[in-house]
């Protein structure tokens, strides 16, 4: 089963194409116009093995908030679609990641019960001139759109760009093994409900 999936969203704000491969090798083709944003995704896609071509632009004029919550909403619109009917995923998924004084952890659930548990405190919001206060928004429209249960922690950190860089990591790292496929379960659906 090819674990791809297409996502074209086209909004008053945002005008974003989507093409993600859950099974790729990190091969990515990311044009968001938000440096930053390009930079962590590129690191997702290579730390989780996915191919992704991402095209988006919007109304970067205002603010980046519109442009970097659709692309969460298409992203996890593209999870969703590449897992299909879920059958044979290990469902769960976990990662603590390091980078110098930052250490961040990614635990999830793959269930369609779409919840966000964020608690990343960091005194300096700032990195260049991103705010990685809009990763809060990123993840929430992805766990909405692609049915995770996703908990993100930072253990440590104080720098903002390291801190953006283990979450993206550790997420990558946690989807990667969540949608992996476990042999023992012969392509069931991983729930004793039968049904995710």
């Amino acid at each position: 089963m090819e674990r791809k999936a297409k996502v074209s969203r086209r909004t008053k704000e945002t005008d974003i194409y989507l093409k993600i491969n859950l099974d790729g090798d990190g091969i990515a083709n990311i044009k968001t116009g938000i440096p930053f944003l390009d930079h962590m995704l590129d690191l997702f896609t290579s730390h989780g093995f996915i191919n992704m071509d991402l095209d988006a632009t919007g109304d970067l004029e205002i603010d980046d908030h519109h442009t970097v919550e659709d692309i969460g909403i298409c992203i996890g619109k593209g999870i969703k679609g590449s897992l299909g009917d879920m059958k044979g995923i290990r469902r769960y998924g976990e990662a603590i990641i390091p980078m110098d004084e930052a250490l961040a952890r990614v635990v999830m659930d793959i269930s369609n019960r779409p919840l966000l548990a964020y608690r990343v405190d960091v005194k300096k919001q700032i990195s260049g001139n991103f705010d990685i206060g809009l990763l809060k928004e990123f993840f929430r429209a992805l766990v909405v759109n692609a049915g995770i249960t996703m908990h993100i922690d930072l253990l440590a950190g104080e720098e903002p760009h390291h801190v953006a860089e283990v979450i993206f990591k550790a997420f990558a790292r946690a989807l990667n093994q969540a949608t992996s496929q476990d042999l023992r379960l012969e392509g069931a659906i991983p729930s004793t409900k039968g049904v995710l």
